[in-house]
C-alpha cells in the first residue's frame, strides 16, 4: 500500500503577516508501473491531488532508471509535454488511455514486485520522490470513481 505524500505549498506557513493564498497543497496516491512488455520503454501512472487555494503544474520527472517524459493523450493521439496543470482544489489524474508518465532508455528493465522511485518537479512547490511499485502488466486500479469527473 502506497502512503499518501503530502507537501506544503512554497509559502512559509510560519509567516502570519502574508495575506496572499495559502499556495498548492499536493498529495500523491495511485502510483504504479505496469510491468512492460518491453525491455527499454514503460508507462506509470498516478494521481496528485491539490487540496491548495492555488494551482500548480507538473513539469517534469527524473529517476535513476532511466529518461522520464510527461505525454498528454489527446483524441487517442500521445504526445511529449513540458508540464500539465494540477488546479487548485483539484487533480491531475495519470492513468492508461489518458495523461501518463513515460520511462524510455531504462537501464534495466522493470520487474514485478520492484519499486521504482522518481522525483516529481512542479512550476512552484518543491520536488517530491514517489515510490512507484511494478504490478502485472494486467493490473487496473479498483477505484476507477477516482478518475470520474473529466
Amino acid at each position: 500500500m502506497i502512503g499518501a505524500l503530502v507537501l506544503a505549498g512554497c509559502g512559509d506557513s510560519d509567516s502570519g503577516s502574508d495575506a496572499s493564498a495559502t499556495g498548492a497543497e499536493l498529495s500523491v496516491d495511485a502510483a504504479y508501473i505496469p510491468q512492460p512488455v518491453s525491455d527499454t520503454m514503460a508507462a506509470g501512472f498516478l494521481t496528485i491531488t491539490n487540496e491548495g487555494d492555488a494551482e500548480d503544474e507538473l513539469t517534469s520527472v527524473t529517476s535513476e532508471s532511466g529518461d522520464v517524459t510527461v505525454h498528454e493523450t489527446v483524441d487517442g493521439t500521445m504526445k511529449e509535454v513540458d508540464r500539465l496543470p494540477i488546479p487548485a482544489h483539484g487533480r491531475l489524474v495519470l492513468e492508461s488511455g489518458g495523461n501518463h508518465l513515460m520511462f524510455e532508455k531504462l537501464k534495466q528493465r522493470f520487474k514485478e514486485g520492484q519499486t521504482v522511485p522518481v522525483e516529481l518537479h512542479f512550476a512552484h512547490s518543491d520536488p517530491v520522490t514517489v515510490k512507484l511499485p511494478v504490478k502485472a502488466a494486467t493490473y487496473q486500479p479498483t477505484d476507477n470513481s477516482e478518475h470520474s469527473g473529466h
